[in-house]
C-alpha cells in the first residue's frame, strides 16, 4: 500500500532503501501505470477529451476513474468506503515521517481534504481538478475537464468498468509475479 502510494515521487530505481513490500508496492505501481496507459479503452477515454488538454489528458483520465472507483466502492469491496478512506489516511498519516518529502505534503493535503473519500463526488473532482490546474498555472487548463466529465458521465463510467475488470486481473497476475521473485 505505502510503496504504491509513494511511487510518484520516487525517482528512477533508487528505492532499495525501503522495506521489501514497499519497493514491491512501487514496482507493481510502475506496472499498473505502464499497463493504463497503454490499454486500448483507456486511450479511447483519453480522445473523448478536448484536445485542449493535450499530454495532461491521462492525468485528467486517472482523477475520472479515481472517482467512479469511489462513486462504485461498494461494487469491489465489502468495506465501505469511508472507513477504508478513514484506514488508509491513518496509516498514511503514521508512516508520512519516513517517507520522501512531496509524499508527506501530499498526504497532510489528502487527510485535511479528505480526498479518496470525496472523489466520490462530483464537487470533491471538481476541487481535484482546479489544484492541479493550478499547480500547472493555469497551463493545463484541467478545471474545465469537470464540464467533460458532466457530459460524457456515462460513457466514461461505462469506460471505467471495462477497464477495471481488466486491471484487477492484470494487477493480480503481476502482484503474485512481483512477490515470486522477491522471494
Amino acid at each position: 500500500m505505502i510503496g504504491n502510494f509513494i511511487a510518484d515521487h520516487i525517482r528512477g530505481n533508487n528505492f532499495n532503501h525501503f522495506s521489501k513490500e514497499i519497493q514491491q508496492g512501487i514496482k507493481l505501481h510502475r506496472e499498473i501505470d505502464t499497463f493504463t496507459d497503454g490499454h486500448d479503452i483507456v486511450r479511447k477515454s483519453k480522445r473523448r477529451l478536448h484536445e485542449r488538454y493535450r499530454h495532461y489528458d491521462g492525468v485528467i483520465i486517472d482523477i475520472f476513474f479515481d472517482h467512479y472507483l469511489a462513486k462504485n466502492w461498494s461494487n469491489y469491496s465489502e468495506i465501505p468506503l469511508d472507513i477504508f478512506t478513514n484506514s488508509i489516511n491513518k496509516l498514511l498519516d503514521n508512516k508520512s515521517p519516513k517517507l520522501p518529502e512531496k509524499s508527506q505534503r501530499f498526504i497532510k493535503y489528502m487527510i485535511e481534504y479528505n480526498i479518496l473519500f470525496n472523489y466520490q463526488h462530483i464537487e470533491g473532482i471538481e476541487k481535484v481538478l482546479e489544484g492541479m490546474n493550478k499547480r500547472t498555472k493555469g497551463k493545463s487548463q484541467m478545471n474545465l475537464a469537470i464540464k467533460d466529465l458532466r457530459e460524457l458521465d456515462s460513457e466514461f463510467n461505462l469506460d471505467f468498468k471495462l477497464f477495471f475488470k481488466d486491471l484487477i486481473n492484470f494487477t493480480n497476475e503481476k502482484l503474485s509475479k512481483i512477490k515470486r521473485i522477491s522471494i
